[in-house]
């Protein structure tokens, strides 16, 4: 793998935007795998796991990269086996007094040099302590997500049994029962955030960092691919990297709007405000390098100023 990537230097919030429509965008598997929702204002709900999941598997499936949070053989592992299947795969690569309960330094730099979700999102790894013991060592990964929700208000569709033609027990003669829970339509927002700092543990690269730009448009078309997931698609992505590793302007959400909130069904039933996230933009522009910003052709956007000082930063993003 060529790391011969500058690293970076500089931080960046992100506003990632995609919608589902008559999908599950994210299923509770303690309530029935319904689509996670705050019942008390009728918002879908995503986790942040749910979202990287997508881009693990796309870098995984389309450019060929070692996910340290994966299956191997459609197996889940514990982080001990998970190691052990890394390391038997590229032996060559090895130190020959490995031991996977007391990693050293250099083994740990091995791995963040071959496991690119290591370098965005971190893991923890079982490392040589002081004692001799085995301990674990933590990476907080520089690209962070808190939860995703939904800009709109969403109404649940009545669940539908679902049957098996297979069962699910041997002696059974009928097949397994279960519930099909699916929104109408979530326009669902994610705020993240990429740190400089937090880089410097796991050696983030620019090149990393334009991967994973890709990622957040591609990877949900192309692996959102089961009956319940299909229906998703991203929307818009902005990416405004600063000058420096100490600036955040919190989370970008707060800045826009739904002309129309309720009763959504499609992507072509409203627009979508970016007034104030421009308005804050050109007030914090100084302190900004760049923006990255790719839009979906069916979104509808108003507010969105290319003044000569935002038109300046702007980098338009051709996936």
């Amino acid at each position: 793998m060529d790391r011969t990537s500058e690293l970076i230097t500089k931080n960046s919030d992100i506003l990632f935007i995609y919608d589902a429509k008559g999908a599950n965008p994210n299923g509770d598997p303690d309530d029935e795998n319904k689509p996670r929702m705050d019942y008390e204002t009728s918002r879908n709900l995503v986790s942040d796991v749910r979202l990287k999941r997508y881009i693990r598997d796309y870098l995984q499936d389309y450019k060929g990269q070692d996910i340290f949070v994966a299956k191997v053989d459609n197996k889940a592992l514990n982080v001990t086996e998970r190691l052990e299947a890394l390391f038997s795969s590229y032996r060559q690569d090895c130190s020959k007094s490995l031991n996977l309960t007391r990693l050293e330094r250099n083994q740990i730099d091995w791995l963040l040099s071959r496991l690119i979700d290591v370098r965005f999102f971190g893991a923890t790894m079982p490392i040589k302590a002081k004692e001799g013991a085995g301990g674990s060592a933590t990476f907080t990964g520089p690209i962070q997500f808190n939860w995703g929700y939904s800009l709109n208000k969403v109404e649940l569709m009545e669940s539908s049994s679902i049957t098996s033609h297979f069962s699910s027990e041997a002696e059974k003669v009928q097949g397994a029962i279960g519930k099909d829970w699916r929104i109408y339509y979530s326009l669902v927002a994610f705020h993240g955030i990429v740190s400089a700092k937090r880089a410097e543990r796991t050696s983030l690269s620019l090149d990393d960092l334009a991967l994973f730009d890709e990622s957040m448009i591609k990877a949900i078309p192309l692996e959102s691919t089961t009956r319940s997931k299909i229906g998703q698609t991203p929307r818009l992505y902005i990416r405004v990297e600063y000058n420096d590793c100490r600036t955040f302007l919190g989370d970008l959400r707060d800045r826009v709007n739904l002309d129309k909130t309720e009763g959504l069904r499609d992507v072509s039933a409203f627009t979508l405000d970016l007034s104030q996230l421009s308005a804050l933009l050109s007030t914090k522009i100084d302190r900004i390098s760049r923006i990255l910003f790719w839009q979906d052709a069916d979104l509808k956007i108003s507010g969105w100023r290319e003044d000569d000082r935002i038109r300046g930063k702007l980098i338009p993003l051709e996936v």
